[in-house]
């Protein structure tokens, strides 16, 4: 994948992309960056892949001080980077916190979004949960803690969220330099302290109202969250859902084959085969 930036609306915005065709967006969450995606995106088939990074993460942790960067918000920046790259109608694929943000973005322009993909995503109560509330709650303490501790938390994050030691390193291999060249803790702090569950409570009962060709994809075993969210979501979008039994929390990243294999269905479904 190819990286980019343009500046929108006073922001830099970074993202990913590979291929040609009709547009899918990646979407990432917390403590990652487009890079969660980059074992599934080379499998996606015959469309134009743009993996967005949100303002406040990864490369761009920088664009996140003094700045706005709740997932409802996030929804309104990716939509003016639609609109920047002339991108009017597109599949969202989301994990995480980019799964609020793609709930939100297809409530408030249903227009723009072709399909739905969401796996182990964020969505109407289900967050934000304990670990990172608690940081949110005890920023100053956080920021100020003993050197080293930070990525004591983010390894424990990776490990509690993925299904192999081996897999858990390669996710903190590829995210955790970010938060290295950008404030580290504080830049963690930030993020924590900007998500609000009332973001995706006030746009819940618009969900059943969408009819947009939708699929959830869960991994069972997942901590963060619940299988019983994937469910609820399966049933108010009126799609099936995937589930990987055994799966944790980041599952692009350690089932990148069947994310793929379901974007593609969905692909497939958008285009009515």
């Amino acid at each position: 994948m190819q990286s980019h930036k343009t500046t929108v609306d006073g922001i830099e915005m970074r993202w990913e992309e590979m291929g040609a065709g009709d547009p899918v967006i990646l979407l990432h969450g917390i403590p990652t960056c487009p890079a969660l995606w980059r074992d599934v995106a080379p499998k996606i088939t015959g469309r134009r892949v743009l993996a967005w990074e949100m303002p406040g993460y990864g490369a761009s942790i920088p664009q996140g001080e003094g700045r706005d960067i709740s997932v409802a918000k996030q929804a309104d920046y990716l939509v003016a980077w639609m609109r920047d790259q002339g991108i009017t109608r597109a599949i969202l694929a989301a994990h995480d916190l980019g799964g609020g943000v793609a709930q939100i973005a297809a409530v408030r322009h249903p227009e723009m979004v072709s399909g739905l993909l969401l796996t182990n995503a964020i969505s109407y109560d289900s967050w934000p949960v304990p670990l990172v509330s608690a940081v949110a709650k005890t920023g100053g303490v956080a920021k100020h803690a003993p050197d080293g501790s930070f990525h004591q938390l983010l390894k424990m994050m990776f490990s509690k969220g993925h299904e192999t030691d081996a897999a858990a390193e390669a996710a903190f291999d590829a995210h955790a330099p970010h938060y290295a060249q950008h404030g580290e803790a504080e830049a963690f702090v930030r993020q924590a302290q900007s998500l609000d569950v009332e973001d995706t409570k006030a746009i819940a009962d618009k969900l059943p109202t969408l009819n947009i060709p939708a699929r959830i994809v869960w991994g069972a075993a997942d901590d963060f969250q619940k299988i019983e969210y994937g469910e609820r979501l399966a049933k108010d979008l009126n799609a099936p859902l995937r589930r990987i039994e055994g799966g944790k929390h980041f599952t692009p990243e350690d089932h990148p084959e069947v994310l793929a294999d379901e974007i593609n269905a969905l692909i497939r479904m958008v285009d009515g085969q």
